[in-house]
């Protein structure tokens, strides 16, 4: 359904990204995992060109594009097959989360605005937030803001959500219902594509994983090989230090 082919990415003299290729079937939770600086996130904005990459090749469905010189038609038809969730939720704060959703439905989409409204309850239902449509992002706790941004991913019924590390902000009593959305949504056969640090969720949700270091893919693979089995050694020292019980057999 999508794949990226030899992905590079640059800023200044810093390589980022250094020809990364990943593909990605309907319906699949993929976890891409790595230390700060790997290219994780540079990866991710690059699908749906938050960020410009130098050289690569995208193929999204029946839309294939440089990524380089992508054109305006290609980029709109990439950006409303996919749905992006910030790490600090992009809420805007002077709207209510109800309007937080509507908003990219009716100015983006050209949705309308009874239609739209329809989308964003349904979706703000689907992420537990019934009681919540009138309030601001300030009456909001950051798992509940979080939980608008995924509602808001949700309501334009993308063909993939990129989540970018979206339990990263939030303090660790609310990460738990942030995941426990995302797990529904996987059990739904939603596809995604998750940077995160929750191994947890990597292990338990993902059907692929993706560990990356240094701007490349180091290793791929089923969480049952790369969590048990890794293959690398860069693999296993970063689970090491991550993974406290790390219990794998090497």
């Amino acid at each position: 359904m999508l794949e990226l082919k030899n992905v590079h990415k640059s800023f200044g003299r810093n390589e980022v990204l250094k020809g990364v290729d990943i593909s990605v079937e309907k319906g699949d939770v993929v976890v891409i995992l790595g230390p700060s600086g790997s290219g994780k996130t540079t990866l991710l904005r690059s699908i749906n060109f938050l960020e410009k990459a130098d050289k690569g090749t995208i193929v999204f469905g029946d839309i294939e594009a440089k990524l380089e010189n992508a054109s305006k038609h290609d980029i709109r038809a990439i950006r409303k097959k996919s749905a992006f969730v910030f790490q600090n939720y992009n809420l805007f704060h002077n709207r209510t989360a109800l309007q937080n959703v509507t908003e990219g439905l009716i100015v983006a989409r050209k949705v309308p605005k009874a239609e739209a409204v329809e989308k964003a309850r349904k979706a703000l239902d689907k992420v537990g937030l019934s009681d919540r449509y009138d309030y601001y992002p300030s009456q909001l706790s950051g798992g509940q803001q979080q939980r608008v941004g995924i509602a808001r991913a949700i309501a334009v019924n993308p063909d993939v959500i990129l989540f970018d590390e979206p339990t990263s902000a939030l303090d660790p009593e609310l990460i738990g219902e942030v995941l426990n959305v995302m797990k529904e949504l996987a059990k739904e056969g939603t596809t995604m594509i998750v940077v995160t640090h929750e191994m947890t969720f990597a292990q338990e949700v993902a059907n692929k994983v993706i560990f990356m270091d240094g701007g490349v893919v180091v290793e791929e693979g089923p969480p049952g090989e790369i969590f048990t089995r890794p293959k690398e050694e860069r693999t296993k020292q970063f689970l090491r230090r991550i993974i406290n019980d790390f219990d794998y057999v090497i």
